[in-house]
């Protein structure tokens, strides 16, 4: 039985996988869920009491608790919304993940996009001025600029399930040398997901990151879901991506196996 580690973002937990979960076991997969440092729980429990020093969390403490995880398992899918898709990016750099998935990932190295829904909720979300003061989420932040295709009221459901407060801090240590990546090095199988939609990480910056890989022997993929905002994890037609993703497992770990024949044969 394989092992696919999901990896949430910001102002989500584990919660925002309980389809994916559900989907991935029933086709084989032993599926794990961790919460980032101080994120465990019901998000409606964290929303109303934040876990205290959760304006202090960086992107060094989320990622050395999900090494530490993937470190237990043989080489371990790693599937990442988000900030988490930029892990799913640093675990396959540092040779922890044996195939990476990264939906609507943040960018590594800085990488920028001037579309203007991105700086304004990038500029909001990283105000320096705010120093480690948490940034709390909303209903009606939600959903302007994470499920932005949804209804108000299908916004302020899926709010009430998932949504959790966050700390600045990740994202403006995504944006230093922890969130480095040499995109010119070998890697392991990567797939970048990008929704039309996303007000948070446009497609043209996982676009943008997708063909900032340059090694030619190394597989990168992309591809772009249209209408699909952030949320696309779990807005209506979630399942396509899902079984998108499915199906490019397959592709690749069947490539393994016929290279492992092929090698075992020579």
């Amino acid at each position: 039985m394989k092992d696919i580690i999901f990896v949430h973002g910001m102002f989500q937990n584990p919660k925002s996988w309980t389809k994916w979960v559900d989907y991935f076991s029933r086709k084989g997969y032993n599926c794990i869920t961790p919460a980032w440092p101080k994120h465990a729980g019901e998000p409606s429990e964290l929303r109303a009491h934040p876990t205290e020093g959760l304006g202090e969390l960086t992107l060094d403490d989320v990622i050395t608790e999900i090494e530490v995880l993937a470190l237990k398992y043989d080489n371990p899918i790693v599937i990442g919304h988000s900030v988490g898709g930029l892990i799913a990016q640093l675990l396959i750099q540092r040779n922890v993940a044996g195939i990476g998935v990264a939906i609507n990932s943040v960018a590594p190295n800085m990488m920028m996009d001037f579309d203007w829904s991105f700086l304004k909720n990038a500029t909001i979300i990283m105000n320096p001025l705010k120093g480690d003061e948490p940034i709390y989420t909303d209903p009606e932040m939600f959903h302007g600029s994470f499920a932005n295709t949804l209804a108000e009221d299908e916004a302020r459901t899926e709010f009430e399930k998932t949504a959790t407060h966050d700390s600045r801090n990740v994202l403006r240590s995504c944006m230093g040398s922890t969130g480095h990546i040499n995109l010119d090095a070998i890697h392991s199988p990567l797939l970048l997901i990008a929704g039309e939609k996303d007000e948070i990480i446009p497609a043209s910056l996982v676009e943008k990151n997708y063909k900032a890989y340059t090694d030619e022997n190394s597989i990168t993929a992309f591809k772009e879901f249209s209408g699909r905002s952030h949320y696309i994890c779990n807005e209506p037609g979630w399942e396509e991506v899902a079984e998108y993703i499915y199906n490019w497992l397959q592709q690749q770990e069947q490539t393994m196996i016929n290279s492992t024949y092929q090698n075992q044969n020579l």
